[in-house]
């Protein structure tokens, strides 16, 4: 039996005590007490709802489907960037964070998202990049001027044009400022300068010096604008990459301790995520949660984008290594805050990619029986398809296939667009068979209302909840484990060999399905 609660026992030093590290500790990690109920729906906004005929998504269009989010099951939102952008990275390359990018819509539209879905009871996460811009971003275009000015540091260069940076990549020859500028991921998004943690060039800066310390307070000003607005949180771009030369992640730790800091005194019950794939590291620095994702050491494709995913219905993958790691994660972080699983995201292939509906069916019961905040990619609920051979649109190359217009009903452009099909953002799957929201619906035994039904049983059941805990009892075929509070106990039984689940109380069954 893999047990995090036995491990976590001894360190308490009460022998076979029952132990929730997630429940016993979230004081001390300040979740918001939204976040204890939350499930997350995350929006690309180009194709998720074009309501002005342009071809792309927009704000008003979000707003427009807040009841069918709300009545899916989700309460809240992430919203990927929707910032001013000359969009070579799909909106993570921002040239204004105070401005909504014009195609979504403007800063008074996203702020009736805010109000909207809090009539609703529903919170909004925006996509926070704060480790890098766009070239075209005013900040950078004064750094590169050769005269020292207030954002000269504002970014990292080197002291020559003939300069690398040894770790990163550089663009240069850009401008009369004599000196290479680091890159944070394309080579058209310079990096933003908060400090490196070991100093070994003498163009590097320490994390506290001027220009480190105004790029922070900037930041903290940009959180400032939009949580005044009415923004609940943010989902955190590349969080674990802002402090250069911190092989041991020391540095990049206090410097979201000290975001952490600012938020608890002005923004108490604002949500914090961190795209950093490390719960060990991102939990313990002040985010309340962090995801377990695609890349890094989580073992996350193991369960379902892999050749032989373990939930496929062959029988021929292996969860124990995810297990192993997600137990670990769970133990180091001491409970401080949330670890989440997401069905995907917009770096992801779509699940139907590797799964059937049956298959995907068992995910779905997986995703939303394990601990932490449930994320769900916008389509998944209703198992929209991986679309092939698509040219890449905004830097989105492989990634682009699974970021394709939202597919509403049998409309033209399936609902998502009264544009022409050549306007579209993205086209549409061109499958005869493609799921929308509409047929899905219709059919009883769809994806779709197993996903309602998955979301419904865990609002009803304390168990369940995110931050219930848990014990692995079995992890092979089947997958067995319990879910506990104090109110309940819940054994799961996952077999993707015979496509069934089991939910247990007891002796009494509180869901029983067989896919075949």
């Amino acid at each position: 039996m893999l047990d995090v609660r036995a491990k976590m026992a001894k360190k308490s030093g009460k022998k076979g005590e029952r132990f929730n590290p997630a429940i016993d500790s979230v004081s001390k990690a300040g979740l918001p007490d939204w976040l204890k109920e939350a499930v997350f729906y995350e929006i690309y906004p180009q194709s998720f709802k074009d309501t002005n005929g342009d071809g792309i998504g927009d704000i008003p269009g979000i707003i427009e489907k807040l009841d069918y989010i709300k009545e899916l099951g989700c309460n809240a939102l992430w919203l990927n960037p929707c910032f001013d952008s000359p969009f070579g990275d799909a909106g993570y390359d921002v040239a204004d964070y105070y401005k909504v990018a014009p195609r979504y819509g403007t800063n008074e539209d996203l702020f009736r998202l805010f109000r909207e879905a809090h009539k609703r009871e529903m919170h909004v996460l925006l996509d926070l990049v704060p480790g890098h811009t766009a070239i075209t971003h005013p900040w950078f275009q004064a750094s590169m001027k050769a005269e020292r000015n207030e954002f000269t540091d504002r970014y990292i260069w080197t002291d020559n044009i003939w300069t690398s940076p040894k770790d990163n990549a550089c663009i240069r020859g850009i401008s009369d400022r004599d000196g290479s500028a680091v890159t944070n991921f394309f080579s058209h998004q310079p990096a933003l300068n908060y400090g490196y943690y070991e100093i070994t060039e003498s163009w590097q800066q320490p994390m506290d010096a001027p220009g480190p310390r105004a790029t922070l307070e900037a930041m903290k000003d940009v959180m400032r604008f939009w949580l005044s607005g009415g923004c609940d949180g943010f989902r955190v771009d590349m969080a674990g990459s802002l402090v250069k030369g911190d092989p041991e992640g020391k540095g990049i730790q206090l410097l979201w301790e000290d975001v952490r800091a600012f938020l608890n005194k002005e923004f108490p019950h604002a949500a914090m995520i961190s795209e950093w794939g490390e719960p060990d590291r991102s939990l313990q620095a002040g985010f309340h949660m962090d995801f377990l994702l695609h890349f890094g050491p989580s073992h996350y494709n193991d369960l379902f984008r892999c050749e032989e995913p373990y939930f496929s219905s062959r029988g021929k993958g292996d969860v124990k290594e995810f297990v192993a790691r997600y137990l670990s994660n769970y133990e180091k972080t001491g409970g401080k805050g949330l670890i989440c699983i997401p069905s995907g995201n917009h770096d992801m292939d779509r699940l139907a990619r590797y799964l059937t509906e049956a298959e995907s069916k068992l995910a779905m019961a997986f995703l939303y029986t394990m601990p932490g905040a449930p994320f769900l990619y916008y389509g998944d609920e209703i198992g929209m398809n991986y679309v092939e051979g698509l040219v890449s649109k905004e830097g989105g190359y492989n990634r682009t296939g699974s970021r394709t217009p939202m597919q509403w009903d049998d409309t033209a452009n399936a609902g998502f667009s009264a544009g022409s099909p050549a306007s579209l953002y993205l086209p549409i799957d061109p499958s005869a068979t493609r799921p929308t929201v509409k047929n899905q619906a219709e059919r009883a035994d769809s994806l779709y209302h197993f996903v309602k039904k998955m979301i419904a049983l865990r609002k009803e059941h304390p168990a369940l909840g995110n931050t219930a805990g848990i014990t692995f009892t079995e992890v092979s075929y089947p997958l067995c484990y319990e879910r506990f509070c104090d109110e309940e106990r819940l054994t799961v039984t996952i077999d993707p060999k015979a496509l069934t689940v089991e939910i247990r109380d007891g002796e009494k069954t509180v869901l029983s399905e067989c896919f075949r």
